[in-house]
């Protein structure tokens, strides 16, 4: 699907996800939650900066099993909306610059079906045959429509710590 979604060219400059982790962090006055998606798919471009990755929403893991189904199941509705996607642009790299260079990435995030222009900070590591990106930013459940029942609004913020880290290597 990345393919289709997400043509290259240039031979020698496409990189995929070898690893992955997306972190999400709620501070709650009563629970904090987090939970982690190691299944993330990703392809950049490192001469044009273009980027997409999707996110399987079912396969972030939980402290606890009963935060897990309350999130697929009353929140992000993983059903009707089995994933996220951001597709963009990183920019600001030096692609022929080995080390870690300070970025930004821009382009359309999708989530829950809603998708908002999105901008975000975050560091491009170059490295011979390995790239990594992190960022870490935060989002608006309400921008999503990601409701929050009126019985759990103290265990859930209303707005989420993002934190991502890519491992890519080239194709």
């Amino acid at each position: 699907m990345l393919l289709v979604c997400f043509g290259f060219s240039a031979p020698g400059q496409k990189y995929i996800l070898e690893r992955s982790s997306v972190i999400f962090f709620s501070a709650g006055a009563i629970e904090d939650i987090r939970a982690e998606n190691i299944k993330t798919s990703s392809i950049f471009n490192v001469s044009t900066g273009e980027v997409v990755f999707l996110v399987p929403i079912s396969d972030f893991e939980f402290e606890k099993e009963l935060m897990k189904e309350h999130f697929n199941e009353k929140y992000l509705e993983t059903v009707k909306f089995p994933k996220a996607i951001f597709q963009g642009k990183f920019l600001n790299i030096k692609s022929d610059q080995v080390g870690e260079q300070v970025m930004k990435a821009s382009g359309k995030l999708t989530i829950h079906g809603v998708t908002k222009e999105v901008n975000f900070a975050g560091t491009i590591d170059i490295k011979p045959n390995r790239i990594i990106a992190r960022s870490k930013f935060t989002i608006r459940l309400e921008d999503y429509k990601i409701k929050i029942p009126q019985l759990v609004w103290q265990n859930i913020a209303e707005e989420v710590e993002v934190t991502v880290e890519f491992y890519y290597k080239p194709q």
